[in-house]
């Protein structure tokens, strides 16, 4: 049951929803769905700054005013790789079109406007005072776009930062995540005839192959936390009887923290230098994007955790668990097992639900937790300069899994609608505590300065990388 204020949006955030997903966008050029998003704000009287950071796509909309500054975190960017009919019980991709919701972006930028609305009504009716801010933040996949933004301080003055995401499970998100730096490394050789002239040829791909080895040789030698992977992104040609004059591969290199990430990183870089070195090719390595772990903050989690009880999670019609069955039973039950999140509290009572249920249809307690979860999010960089917290709501079936078919065929089902607009209410609900009981924020931000030990926020991206994109 929807909250009876937000009724009156229901209809047009569903649409809304529903039009992101039919424009599946890249990061960094979410043209669509940025505009779609502001044009809808500014009708419901917020004031909205396009450009943010000079992400292009990425805009600020801001209503009220004054002290708290709470701040709604959105995205809208897709995947390559995952156009997918929607609803179709198997792999089925759209023809000529690349890109897919498969982590239901669509779904968290159009919540986070959900809860900032029903918020601003409550406010109204309740006479309470403050600043309001949606910031839609473009290439959370690839690119980092709130990285950009908390570099250029545009969350400075927040005094916390709600967000979600689309999910299997109902749940507080607790912990953290991994710090990654994404890069190229491009080799430049001489190209000569294989047969021929071997002699005369430097191979930029024998570079390229070179490096690969070394790193899966670094890979015993690393933290069990830290993960390195990397695509060849291009092999220099598709002739064997030309000496490939120039060869390119792309690197994620993920850790517990920014100094640890940016350690492991320059031992990568210097495995490429030595591949270079043995073929006498010429290296550029190219930044592409980085962003930090995640800070939590349990005082906001326990605010969080108040309002989802609440608010309660989604109910399901007959139907609705039917639709849902149908996707469940495309993955076996023991791998929808290895998916539990580690902080749950009653796992046994989680196995049950999974193995009796078509969908996660209750609340999960969660324990506080501060291990890192394997992965990487930009939502890091926000933490890093206010306090923050992540609601997780089910929006698809057990079964289906992030990156997956499965979620771009669910992302417009009535399911997946649900959970986006509850996700809306727990949001709206934990700003609305924190309005009335301004002393959380104040503990929140005590907590965060305690975690930080005196660190200040230092983004991984190097002041001269701009906001750009790479195919």
């Amino acid at each position: 049951m929807l909250n009876p204020i937000f009724e009156r949006y229901e209809k047009d955030l569903i649409d809304l929803a529903r039009t992101v997903w039919e424009n599946s966008e890249p990061s960094f050029r979410e043209f669509v769905s940025s505009r779609v998003q502001v044009e809808y704000l500014r009708r419901m009287g917020f004031t909205v700054t396009e450009n943010a950071a000079g992400t292009v796509t990425g805009y600020v909309a801001e209503w009220g005013s004054g002290k708290p500054v709470l701040a709604f975190l959105g995205e809208f960017d897709a995947l390559y790789g995952l156009a997918q009919q929607a609803d179709h019980l198997r792999p089925d991709p759209i023809p000529g079109q690349p890109m897919g919701h498969g982590c239901g972006h669509h779904l968290l930028g159009t919540g986070a406007i959900a809860g900032a609305l029903l918020l601003r009504d409550l406010m109204q009716a309740e006479g309470l005072t403050g600043t309001l801010r949606i910031y839609g933040c473009p290439a959370e996949e690839s690119g980092s776009g709130k990285a950009y933004m908390a570099r250029d301080g545009l969350f400075r003055d927040c005094d916390a930062a709600l967000t979600w995401h689309p999910s299997n499970f109902n749940m507080v998100c607790t912990g953290s995540s991994q710090s990654c730096i994404q890069c190229y490394f491009r080799f430049t050789g001489i190209p000569a005839h294989a047969a021929s002239a071997p002699h005369l040829g430097r191979s930029a791909l024998d570079a390229v192959e070179l490096m690969n080895v070394g790193v899966n040789y670094l890979r015993e030698h690393m933290e069990d936390s830290d993960r390195v992977h990397y695509a060849i992104s291009n092999p220099g040609g598709s002739s064997p009887n030309v000496v490939q004059a120039y060869a390119e591969s792309r690197y994620l290199v993920r850790s517990t923290t920014n100094p640890r990430c940016e350690r492991l990183y320059e031992r990568v870089k210097n495995i490429a230098r030595g591949a270079a070195l043995m073929t006498e090719t010429k290296l550029e390595i190219v930044f592409d994007e980085g962003l930090s772990n995640t800070i939590p903050n349990f005082v906001l989690e326990e605010v969080l955790d108040a309002a989802f009880r609440e608010t309660g999670v989604p109910e399901y019609t007959e139907e609705e668990r039917h639709y849902a069955a149908g996707f469940k039973a495309t993955v076996p039950v023991e791998d929808q097992l290895s998916g539990m999140p580690g902080a749950c509290r009653d796992r046994e009572k989680l196995e049950k639900n999974i193995r009796s249920s078509e969908l996660c249809d209750y609340y999960i307690e969660t324990n506080h937790s501060d291990v890192c979860e394997m992965g990487s999010t930009d939502v890091g960089d926000v933490s890093w300069v206010t306090p923050t917290c992540t609601a997780n709501l089910n929006c698809y079936s057990y079964g289906a899994d992030a990156h997956s078919w499965q979620w771009v065929a669910q992302g417009k089902s009535d399911i997946a609608m649900k959970g986006m607009l509850k996700a809306g209410e727990v949001l709206a609900r934990t700003g609305l505590t924190l309005l009335r009981q301004p002393e959380l924020l104040v503990r929140a931000r005590d907590e965060l300065n305690r975690r930080l030990k005196g660190d200040g926020y230092k983004c991984l991206i190097p002041e001269e990388v701009q906001p750009h994109y790479y195919d």
